[in-house]
C-alpha cells in the first residue's frame, strides 16, 4: 500500500460503506466475521462510520442496522437520516416530473418502481422485476399510482434495453439515469448522488472531503469516489469504478474490507486464544503417562503448527521416554522435557525451534506448559537453553501472549487437563 496513501488515512474521520457487494453479497447476504469488528474498532478510534446506499432506509437489512452506523446516505443521497432517526436531508422529485415519468414509460412499453422515504412500490409484477429487485427489496406491493399517496424520492426503470434506453429530452434536464442492474436503472435528481447525501453529512458535521473515505463497487458510487479524500474499490468493482480508485482491496468473501483498513493501519485483528476456552474447544489431544498418572494435553496445530509438529515428532521418536519434570511448584505448574534431567540439555530440534517457528509479526518458542502470569514466564524461561533471546524479548520488545492471568482458574485446583502452550505466543517485529 503506498505510503502517502497510509499518510492520508490519518487524516480520516468517518468511512461510508456502500451494501451490496460491499458489505454484503447481493446474491447471498453473506456478511463477513470481521464486518463488526470493523464497526466497533472505528467507534473505538473516534471514527464515525456511515452507510451510503441506493437503496431506501426501509431496504438496510437488519444485520447493517446491528452495525450501528453513525448516518444513513440511502436513495442515492436523497435522504438521509442519523442513527438517532432524525432527517438530516431530503430531497424530493417533483411530482410533475414523477407524472411524466411515468407516460415515458408507458409510451416506451417498460415497467417502473416509485420510491418513497420508507416504503416502494411497483407498477406491476413480472419474473423479469422479480428478478431484479427481490434480492434488495423482497414482496414489494404493486401500486402504479403509489404517487398519489407519498412523495417520491427515486424512480426505477424495468426492461430488457440495457444502454440503449435514454430519458426523454423534456426529462434529462431534471433527472438522470444510472444502471445498476441488467434490467433495470434508478432515476434520481440531476443533481442528486451519494457524493451529494454525503456532502451534506460532511457539511453536517463540520468535516472536509479530505476527511472522508468511501468503500463502493458500482456506478452510483462513481461521484463518491471522485469526491472522497480516499476512494476504494472492491475486488467485484465495475472497471470504471476501478479506474477512479485510490485504492483496490478484495472481495466481499476475501474479507475485502478488513484487509483494507487493517492495512491502512485503521483496524487490527482481534486475537483468539482457544485455550482459555478449554472445555469447549475441539482440537488433538496428547497423553503423556507418568508414574503418579496420565497428563492429557490439548495441542493447537492451527496457532502453533510448526511447535505442535516439533512436539508429536519429538514424541513419536521417543525424545521425551523416561524424562523427569525436573521443577514442581505446587499448585502452578511442572516442567520437563529434558533428557538429563536439568533443563540444560539441548537437541538439535530444540536448538532450531525457535528459527523455525519465526515469522512476520509471529513468533513461536516453546514453552512445556500455558504459564497463568506474566511474571512467573521469564523464570521459567531461565532454565532453557535459549533464554537470553527470551527474556530480552519478553523484557524489552514484545507483548506476551500466553493466556496470562485469564488461565490462572485452569491451574487452580490441582486441574487434571494441563494446556501444551505448544508455545508462548509473541507478537511484534525482531
Amino acid at each position: 500500500m503506498d505510503a502517502k496513501l497510509k499518510y492520508k488515512a490519518k487524516k480520516i474521520k468517518i468511512v461510508f460503506f456502500d451494501i451490496d457487494d460491499t458489505l454484503r453479497t447481493s446474491k447471498t447476504g453473506f456478511i463477513p466475521a470481521t464486518i463488526p469488528t470493523v464497526f466497533k474498532q472505528l467507534r473505538e478510534k473516534g471514527i464515525l462510520t456511515g452507510i451510503a446506499s441506493g437503496r431506501g432506509i426501509f431496504g438496510v437489512v437488519p444485520e447493517i442496522r446491528e452495525l450501528k452506523p453513525d448516518f444513513f446516505v440511502t436513495l442515492n443521497g436523497a435522504y438521509i437520516e442519523d442513527k438517532k432517526g432524525q432527517v438530516i436531508y431530503q430531497h424530493q422529485i417533483d411530482k410533475s416530473d414523477v407524472e411524466e415519468y411515468i407516460s415515458w414509460t408507458k409510451e416506451e412499453g417498460i415497467e417502473y418502481g416509485l420510491v418513497g422515504s420508507h416504503d416502494a412500490k411497483l407498477s406491476t409484477r413480472t419474473e423479469l422485476i422479480s428478478e431484479a429487485i427481490d434480492p434488495i427489496y423482497p414482496n414489494l406491493n404493486v401500486d402504479p399510482d403509489f404517487h398519489e399517496k407519498a412523495d417520491i424520492y427515486q424512480m426505477w426503470t424495468f426492461e430488457d434495453k440495457g444502454d440503449d434506453l435514454h430519458l426523454p429530452e423534456s426529462l434529462s434536464d431534471k433527472l438522470r439515469m444510472v444502471r445498476w442492474h441488467e434490467h433495470s436503472s434508478d432515476i434520481v435528481p440531476i443533481s442528486g448522488s451519494k457524493a451529494t447525501g454525503v456532502a451534506k453529512v460532511v457539511e453536517h458535521l463540520g468535516l472536509k472531503p479530505e476527511n472522508v473515505m468511501v468503500f463502493g463497487d458500482g456506478l452510483n458510487d462513481l461521484e463518491l469516489f471522485d469526491y472522497a479524500g480516499i476512494s476504494i474499490a472492491m475486488g467485484v468493482s465495475h472497471e470504471k469504478i476501478k479506474e477512479k480508485a485510490d485504492y483496490i482491496t478484495k472481495t466481499v468473501e476475501e474479507d475485502g474490507i478488513f484487509g483494507a483498513l487493517e492495512g491502512f493501519g485503521m483496524v487490527e485483528k482481534e486475537l483468539h486464544f482457544p485455550q482459555v476456552e478449554i472445555e469447549t474447544v475441539e482440537g488433538p489431544l496428547a497423553t503423556i503417562k507418568t508414574n503418579h498418572g496420565d497428563l492429557r494435553i490439548k495441542l493447537f496445530p492451527e496457532h502453533a503448527p510448526k511447535t505442535v509438529a516439533n512436539f508429536v515428532a519429538l514424541s513419536k521418536d521417543g525424545y521425551y521416554d523416561g524424562v523427569i519434570f525436573h521443577r514442581i511448584i505446587k499448585d502452578f505448574m511442572i516442567q520437563g522435557g529434558d533428557p538429563t534431567g536439568t533443563g540444560m540439555e539441548e537437541s538439535q530440534s530444540t536448538a532450531n525451534l525457535l528459527r523455525m517457528n519465526s515469522q512476520k509479526n509471529f513468533t513461536t518458542s516453546v514453552v512445556p506448559f500455558l504459564w497463568p502470569m506474566l511474571v512467573q514466564i521469564p523464570m521459567v524461561a531461565s532454565s532453557l537453553s535459549f533464554k537470553t533471546n527470551i527474556c530480552r524479548t519478553l523484557r524489552k520488545r514484545l507483548r506476551v501472549v500466553a493466556g496470562l492471568n485469564q488461565s490462572l482458574r485452569f491451574m487452580q485446583n490441582k486441574v487434571e487437563l494441563l494446556i501444551l502452550t505448544a508455545a508462548i505466543l509473541f507478537l511484534g517485529n525482531w
